[in-house]
C-alpha cells in the first residue's frame, strides 16, 4: 500500500505551500539517484515526486485529504513519467545545484582573478603616509595577436564538434525521463572558435605576462596586516569581463624605539635618581618631534606619563591616539668618590645603614642566606 502522502513529505495536513515545497527540495536532494547510491533511491526519489505533485496542485490536494490515493488518481494524478524538460515541479533549480556548472554559458562574461601584493614599509610610513611606485606581476592582452590566439594574418574558424556553442550536449536516458546535460567543450575549451595556427607569443591563449608599475597611496595610519584594495588591477578579465582586483597587504617594520598597539605608541625613557627624586623637565622623543615632560619629585621607576594627542592618525578619520611614556630610573655603574661619599651621607641622614661599599655588603649578605648564616 502507499504510503500517506504528508507522511512521505515528513509534513502536517495543515502545511502550506511554502512548507510543502520546502519539504520537497529537501527529499529530492536526498534522494536523487544520480546523488543517492543506495539501492531503494530511486523508489524513494519516485515516491517524494508523487506526493509532491499532488500535494503542490490544490484541486488534487483537495481531492486526496477527501478520497485519498483514488481521489489523487481521479484528479487527473497518472503516476508516469518525468519530464526533465520543463521546471519538474519546482526541481529545475535542485537540478542546477547538482550540474548547473554544465549549464553555465563558458563563453559568458566573467571576472578576472585577484591578485595580491605584500609590501613591507617602513614604521614612519605607516604611520604618516606615502606614495610610492610599485611593479607587479600580471596578464595583459597579447601584444601580438591583440587577444585574438591566433598568429597575425591566420583564420580562426568555428569549432566543428560543437559548433560554436561553446558546450556539447551529452543525452541520457533514465527511469525518469531523458536528461540532457551539458559541458564545456573539450575541444575548444569553451571558446566556440578553433584556431589552426596560433600566436607564436601567446600561444594561443590570447594573454601575456607583463609587469605593470602601479602608483600606491599609503594610507596615514595603516597597521601592520592591513589590506587596501585597488580596483580593476588584478588580471584580465575573461571573454570581456570586468578585471580583477588588486589588495595590497602591508607589512609594518618594527621601531628601534618607539612600539604600537593600535592607535597609541609607547616607549621608556630614562631618568637619573636625582631627577626622579628632585622632580625635573625633560624631553621625550614622539613622532611628532620633541616635547616637554615634566617629572614630579618622588616618581618611581616604572610610572606612566600619557602625552595626549602624540599618536598615530586614525586611518581615514581625524584625530590621532596617545603616547604612553614609562620611565626607569637608571642607577649610575661607575662613581667617583664624592659621588659614593655624598650617597653614603645621603643614607646616613636618611637614617639608612651601610655597610662596606654597597655591592659588596649586598653579596656578603647573600653568601651568608646561601650557608644559613641568616
Amino acid at each position: 500500500m502507499k504510503r500517506d502522502y504528508y507522511e512521505v513529505l515528513g509534513i502536517s495536513k495543515s502545511a502550506s505551500e511554502d512548507e510543502i515545497k520546502k519539504a520537497y527540495r529537501k527529499l529530492a536532494r536526498k534522494y536523487h539517484p544520480d546523488v543517492n547510491k543506495e539501492p531503494d533511491a530511486a523508489e524513494k526519489f519516485k515516491e517524494v515526486k508523487e506526493a509532491y505533485d499532488v500535494l503542490s496542485d490544490p484541486q488534487k490536494r483537495a481531492n486526496y485529504d477527501r478520497f485519498g490515493h483514488a481521489g489523487a488518481q481521479q484528479g487527473g494524478f497518472g503516476g508516469g513519467g518525468f519530464d526533465f524538460g520543463g521546471d519538474f515541479g519546482g526541481f529545475g533549480d535542485i537540478f542546477d545545484m547538482f550540474f548547473g556548472g554544465g549549464r553555465r554559458n563558458p563563453n559568458a562574461p566573467r571576472q578576472g582573478d585577484d591578485l595580491q601584493y605584500t609590501m613591507r614599509i617602513d614604521f614612519k610610513d605607516a604611520v604618516f603616509g606615502k606614495e610610492v611606485d610599485i611593479e607587479i606581476p600580471k596578464e595583459a592582452t597579447c601584444s601580438k595577436c591583440n587577444g585574438s590566439g591566433a598568429e597575425p594574418g591566420s583564420k580562426i574558424e568555428t569549432c566543428q564538434t560543437c559548433g560554436g556553442t561553446g558546450q556539447q550536449e551529452i543525452v541520457q536516458n533514465t527511469p525518469f525521463g531523458r536528461v540532457v546535460n551539458r559541458r564545456v567543450c573539450p575541444n575548444c575549451k569553451g571558446s566556440g572558435k578553433f584556431i589552426k595556427v596560433k600566436c607564436s607569443k601567446c600561444h594561443g591563449s590570447g594573454r601575456e605576462k607583463v609587469r605593470r608599475k602601479i602608483h600606491i597611496k599609503i594610507p596615514a595610519g595603516v597597521d601592520d596586516g592591513a589590506r587596501m584594495r585597488i580596483a580593476g588591477e588584478g588580471e584580465l578579465g575573461i571573454n570581456g569581463g570586468p578585471p580583477g582586483d588588486l589588495y595590497v597587504v602591508f607589512q609594518v617594520k618594527p621601531h628601534e624605539f618607539f612600539e604600537r598597539d593600535g592607535n597609541d605608541i609607547y616607549c621608556q625613557v630614562p631618568i637619573t635618581f636625582a631627577q626622579a627624586a628632585l622632580g625635573d623637565e625633560i624631553e621625550v622623543p614622539t613622532l611628532d618631534g620633541k616635547v616637554k615632560l615634566k617629572i614630579p619629585a618622588g616618581t618611581q621607576t616604572g610610572t606612566r606619563f600619557r602625552l595626549r594627542g602624540h599618536g598615530v592618525p586614525y586611518l581615514n578619520r581625524s584625530g590621532k591616539g596617545d603616547q604612553h611614556v614609562k620611565v626607569v630610573i637608571v642607577t649610575p655603574t661607575k662613581l667617583s668618590e664624592r659621588q659614593k661619599e655624598l650617597l653614603r651621607e645621603f643614607a646616613e641622614i636618611s637614617g639608612e645603614e651601610m655597610h662596606g661599599s654597597g655591592e659588596t655588603s649586598f653579596f656578603d649578605k647573600m653568601k651568608k642566606v646561601l650557608r644559613g648564616e641568616l
